[in-house]
């Protein structure tokens, strides 16, 4: 094995596998990219590995090498915050799939050195728990002193508590669900459709090309964020104002200011997303089901686990309401597995946990400190 730097991306490692998938292949190399923030005790018993949504990635506390924004979660992760990096070691790592670092369709497929593209082989969310996995024993560390996700990141939380449960002793899962409904798969379709309906998609082969399918993923990203928000928060937000014009111009630019918003988000997201990522990544969110994994019963998924849970959903989330968040609690009880259960008001919808909340900083910093006795 190896590991290296490479386009500003953090740490990578590049593990021999081969990682079996869950769709019946196999995957060799796995690369992995990563980033590590604070320092590994001795033992290594205060790493805590914190999982990215859909399009997030490990950048979690440090600038986006493309964007140069600050990472996605330094509200909750640095010195002295609830995910505190003086007391812990903190890992984020870019889920398999992904297309910052990981293994993806936009990595080079070692039997003809070009691009997967839509040769990659398909993936589950248990699939990048195993690579995560893999990862940790490539670091050295046996056991996680907690995992804490939000959304996709969320799933990732509850599947390593069921597929490694000797491994985890704390899981903090934040809206989140463990299964797709019919409407998140929906939406998801919707993307996917606006992706492979761009003729710059080429059928996944784009990546030579002097294009990419950037308007079928900008149109992707926009209806996918409409899901992150809540009804409240837009027209709080926007109303129908319109854009700095007293009247209509009855014609198809954007004349609303929540159409501009919406564009500028699927136009930005372009420049760090791949589409085929895209694809990917949504089908293994709507495959996901826990209970399905473990004879159709969801508490029988944590029966084994040694993890004690909490579990965090927002009042106005409705892509995953706080039904969702009940019902894993109703199987970890079932499960005799301690939990705790909160739902925060906000008017941010799923997006919430992305955003100031300092009832939840507060909540994920005790959850945290009662496990360490600090």
């Amino acid at each position: 094995m190896s590991e290296d730097t490479r386009f500003g991306l953090g740490r990578t490692v590049t593990l021999p596998g081969p990682l079996r998938l869950d769709g019946g292949g196999s995957l060799a190399p796995v690369e992995i990219a990563y980033e590590t923030y604070g320092t590994l005790a001795p033992d290594a018993s205060n790493a805590i590995l914190v999982c990215h949504a859909l399009t997030g990635d490990q950048h979690v506390a440090s600038e986006h090498p493309r964007t140069g924004k600050p990472g996605w979660w330094t509200r909750m992760v640095g010195p002295g915050k609830p995910i505190d990096t003086d007391r812990f070691c903190v890992i984020c790592t870019n889920v398999l799939g992904s297309c910052m670092g990981s293994s993806g369709p936009a990595s080079r497929n070692p039997a003809t050195g070009t691009p997967y593209a839509m040769a990659f082989p398909v993936i589950t969310i248990r699939d990048m728990v195993r690579a995560q996995a893999m990862l940790l024993d490539h670091l050295g560390i046996e056991r996680l002193f907690a995992i804490v996700g939000g959304s996709m990141g969320g799933m990732q939380a509850l599947s390593w508590t069921a597929t490694y449960p000797d491994r985890v002793a704390a899981a903090v899962v934040i809206a989140s669900t463990a299964r797709h409904s019919a409407q998140n798969i929906a939406f998801h379709e919707v993307g996917r459709q606006a992706i492979m309906a761009d003729p710059d998609w080429r059928d996944g082969n784009y990546y030579a090309a002097d294009t990419t399918p950037s308007a079928g993923l900008a149109v992707a990203r926009m209806a996918a964020h409409i899901t992150y928000l809540s009804e409240a928060g837009l027209t709080e937000k926007f109303g129908r104002k319109l854009q700095g014009r007293e009247a209509k111009t009855f014609g198809f630019d954007a004349d609303f200011q929540v159409e501009s918003y919406l564009r500028y988000q699927g136009l930005s997201f372009t420049d760090r997303f791949d589409a085929n990522s895209y694809l990917y990544i949504t089908r293994a969110m709507d495959y996901f089901d826990l209970a399905e994994e473990h004879g159709g019963m969801l508490a029988n998924a944590f029966r084994s686990s040694r993890a004690r849970f909490c579990v965090v959903s927002f009042d106005t989330d409705w892509l995953y309401p706080t039904a969702e968040s009940r019902a894993v609690v109703r199987a970890l009880n079932a499960a005799a597995a301690p939990a705790s259960f909160v739902e925060l008001s906000s008017p941010f919808g799923h997006d919430a946990f992305l955003l100031e909340n300092a009832e939840l900083a507060r909540l994920v910093d005790g959850f945290l400190r009662a496990g360490d006795g600090k």
